[in-house]
C-alpha cells in the first residue's frame, strides 16, 4: 500500500532533497511540498495524507502552530517531526501535540524513511541522540524500585503539567508559585524519578497519564 506524505520545510533545498529521497522509494506518493504553515494545513486538509513531514521553524504559522490546529481538527494525518535542532521543550510540545516521530536533520536519510514507515505502521519514533537512549533508560528504570523517596503532593502537581507539556512559566502561573521555585521542583523530582531532563520527565508522565 502506497505510503502518501505532505512535506513541510521553510529551506526550499531541503524540500528538493527530501522529493528526491523519496522518489526512490516506490511506495511513497509526495502529495505536496509546502514552505509555509498555512499552505501546510491547506495541503494537509485537501489531501488528506498517510504522513506529515514536518519542520518546525515555518513562516507565518510555524510548526507547532501546525501541530496545535491538525489535532483541534481530528486530521487522521500522522506527523514526523524534521528539525535541524530541538531543544527538551520542543519535543516534549511536539509530542504532546501529537507527533508520533521525531528525527533530526544530521541523522542518516535512511532513518527518516524507517521511522515514517514505522509511524504509517501505527508505531513511534524518537530518534534524536537525546530520546532514543531516554526512552530505554525509562523502559529499564520502570522496573526497578527508586531510591529517592515519593513525591510530595505539590511535585505529583508538577509531574501532571509537565505531561500536559506546559513550559516553566506556564506552570508558574498555573501554581502560582515562581519560576524559580519550578526549577527546584522540577531537580529534584528529576532525581527522585532518576531522569535526567525534560523529555526523560515527559514521556515518564505521559506513560502514567
Amino acid at each position: 500500500m502506497s505510503v502518501t506524505l505532505v512535506l513541510a520545510d521553510d529551506q526550499p533545498i531541503i524540500l528538493y532533497g527530501l522529493e528526491q529521497l523519496f522518489a526512490r522509494e516506490q511506495d511513497f506518493h509526495v502529495l505536496g511540498s509546502c514552505a509555509t504553515g498555512g499552505e501546510t494545513l491547506e495541503a494537509v486538509r485537501g489531501h488528506r495524507p498517510a504522513v506529515l513531514v514536518l519542520g518546525l521553524r515555518l513562516a507565518v504559522k510555524d510548526g507547532l502552530t501546525v501541530l496545535r490546529e491538525l489535532r483541534a481538527e481530528g486530521l487522521p494525518t500522522r506527523v514526523v517531526v524534521f528539525s535541524s535542532a530541538l531543544k527538551d521543550e520542543l519535543v516534549v510540545e511536539a509530542i504532546h501535540l501529537g507527533a508520533r516521530g521525531v528525527v533530526l536533520k544530521e541523522m542518516a536519510p535512511k532513518l527518516l524513511v524507517q521511522c515514517i514507515r514505522k509511524v504509517h505502521a501505527g508505531g513511534e519514533w524518537f530518534e534524536t541522540r537525546s530520546v532514543s537512549h531516554i526512552l530505554g533508560e525509562i523502559r529499564q528504570r520502570n522496573t526497578k524500585t527508586h531510591r529517592g523517596g515519593e513525591l510530595t503532593a505539590r511535585e505529583r502537581e508538577i509531574v501532571s503539567t509537565v505531561a500536559w507539556g506546559l513550559r516553566n512559566h506556564e506552570i508558574a502561573e498555573r501554581l502560582s508559585i515562581g519560576v524559580g521555585t519550578v526549577k527546584v521542583h522540577l531537580h529534584n523530582i528529576y532525581a527522585k524519578l532518576e531522569v535526567t531532563n525534560r523529555i526523560a520527565l515527559f514521556l515518564r508522565a505521559r506513560e502514567r497519564v
